[in-house]
């Protein structure tokens, strides 16, 4: 806000400035030149005036629609041979619209007409229009109003996976066969996902196979804030939650996708074992795997099971495990429940803020019932520090009732826990700088409600446990039958034994993703 003001002083000084050169003008002239004349200078003057507030007001520099259009926008037949290699599943399905225009184009087809040529930076965007409360449906229309309608894709309709396959696909296809067209739109795409972390980290998870098949580039990413927290959209300045004079950001936030610079962002593996025959109902980021052997090198507390069933997923953020999952599970079931609580980032952190006095993380009715007691008692940490390839057990202070293993230096609605630590304080504790893609997390603990309150508005900081390139968590049931996990923001209730141990095994992903940065 102080640029703001700062721009907005400075043209109303320049307003000033042409005001007094002008009056200096007029006191010359009127000596002998009539009455109208001395008006149309005036005018003239006031004309300036707000044409210079203009330029440097909150709105800041005005970008043409169409100049954006064109920009953006690819040529009218790659955006239906996408179109239709999506929705048939089959890439060859469009290369009718590739032989139609090699017709009509000059060169090797003996057409008259030109060849297409590639637009200067094409944007492909993917919009949960579920998000974003009521903005959700209108946020989609106007973006299909900036760009070609085949390039927004709702993920109701459209999922990542099949863009990556077909439309990406189509794209390659037709570079192969001597398009350069879409050989350039393939090598200048980005993309941008207007939605919540959730959203971010799913679509960032389909480019991410982009690497495993050898398919480069991978496209970079650039975000519109739609969800509660915004913690990636935070971390790369986009924003920490949708623009209140939205229809002008929108084009300012699609500009500054195609020019911006990227930078590189860690993303983790999650790998979740467990006795088998246990029913567990995961969020979509949680996918049933092939069975996994687990590290023998490591010393476990009880006996592994004969069978086991394994989850796999990947998170960007942050995953955590204790009474804040808890609340976030309870918090989405309520959302899910009752929608219509549930219009907007604001009225979802007051329901969020209610519900957490509900669930025994500020008020703890009886310290006996094993469910209210810290992580200790039913939690072994094991970790591998930086260029380290040795396994190393962490103690868990007794006090401990939520841990997290966070990525970014955004948590919560652009809180950092993790807090910015001295110097002398890292070398004791052997820490080094956190950053986004230094291949490290920063295990924390919250001990309960009053204290993350106090972390949260950085009046104290968070129980620092480790730093750690791998992580490994035993999980042993005892009086518990059930614990709360959740990566991103999206939570689940994982059952418990007594007899077997669970296993969550985290470790850095080979390859980083792209993101833009936006300020």
């Amino acid at each position: 806000m102080s640029k703001v003001c700062t721009d907005v002083c400075v043209a109303v000084w320049m307003a000033k400035n042409e005001t007094a050169l002008y009056e200096s003008r007029n006191r010359v002239t009127t000596m002998d030149s009539p009455g109208p004349e001395k008006m149309v200078n005036r005018v003239a003057v006031k004309s300036s005036m707000v044409d210079s507030i203009k330029r440097w007001s909150l709105s800041g520099i005005r970008i043409p629609k169409e100049e954006l259009r064109q920009k953006i926008t690819m040529p009218e037949y790659l955006r239906l041979a996408i179109r239709d290699s999506i929705a048939s599943k089959d890439i060859d399905s469009a290369k009718r619209h590739f032989d139609a225009t090699t017709a009509t184009a000059g060169g090797g087809g003996g057409g008259d007409k030109p060849s297409p040529v590639a637009a200067e930076c094409p944007l492909v965007v993917f919009i949960n229009s579920k998000s974003g409360g009521r903005h959700g449906p209108h946020l989609k229309a106007r973006l299909q109003e900036l760009m070609g309608e085949e390039q927004v894709f709702d993920l109701s309709n459209v999922r990542p996976h099949e863009f990556v396959e077909y439309g990406l696909g189509c794209l390659e296809k037709f570079a192969s066969l001597g398009d350069n067209c879409a050989k350039e739109t393939r090598e200048k795409l980005r993309i941008v996902v207007a939605g919540g972390d959730g959203t971010v980290g799913w679509v960032l998870g389909c480019l991410g196979e982009l690497h495993k098949q050898g398919r480069s580039p991978i496209p970079p990413t650039a975000v519109i804030p739609l969800g509660t927290g915004n913690d990636l959209s935070r971390s790369f300045g986009w924003g920490g939650s949708f623009p209140f004079s939205w229809r002008a950001a929108i084009k300012k936030t699609l500009d500054k996708a195609t020019h911006s610079p990227t930078s590189r962002l860690d993303s983790w593996k999650l790998l979740i074992s467990m006795p088998a025959g246990i029913d567990l109902d995961t969020p979509h980021s949680l996918k049933q795997t092939e069975e996994v052997v687990l590290d023998q090198g490591l010393e476990i507390e009880g006996k592994l099971p004969e069978k086991i069933s394994c989850y796999q997923g990947v998170f960007y953020n942050y995953f955590s495990i204790g009474m804040d999952a808890q609340v976030a599970y309870g918090f989405h079931h309520l959302r899910n429940d009752k929608p219509y609580l549930a219009q907007g980032p604001i009225s979802n952190k007051l329901i969020y803020s209610g519900y957490s006095c509900k669930q025994g993380w500020f008020f703890t009715p009886c310290m006996a019932d094993p469910g209210l007691r810290g992580l200790k008692n039913i939690l072994r940490l094991h970790v591998k520090r930086l260029n380290s390839s040795d396994w190393e057990v962490v103690p868990i202070p007794s006090t401990v009732r939520s841990i997290v293993a966070l990525n970014l230096h955004s948590y919560a609605s652009g809180r950092n826990p993790w807090g910015k630590l001295k110097p002398e304080y890292m070398e004791k504790k052997g820490f080094v700088e956190a950053n986004a893609d230094d291949g490290l997390l920063e295990v924390f603990g919250f001990k309960q409600g009053w204290h993350a309150s106090f972390v949260m508005v950085e009046l104290i900081s968070a129980k620092h446990i480790a730093q750690a390139a791998a992580i490994r968590f035993e999980l042993r049931g005892g009086a518990w039958k059930r614990g709360f996990m959740q990566m991103d923001g999206e939570p689940w209730k994982q059952p418990l034994q007594n007899e077997f141990s669970t296993f969550v095994d985290i470790e850095r992903v080979p390859f980083r993703s792209i993101m833009i940065n936006g300020g």
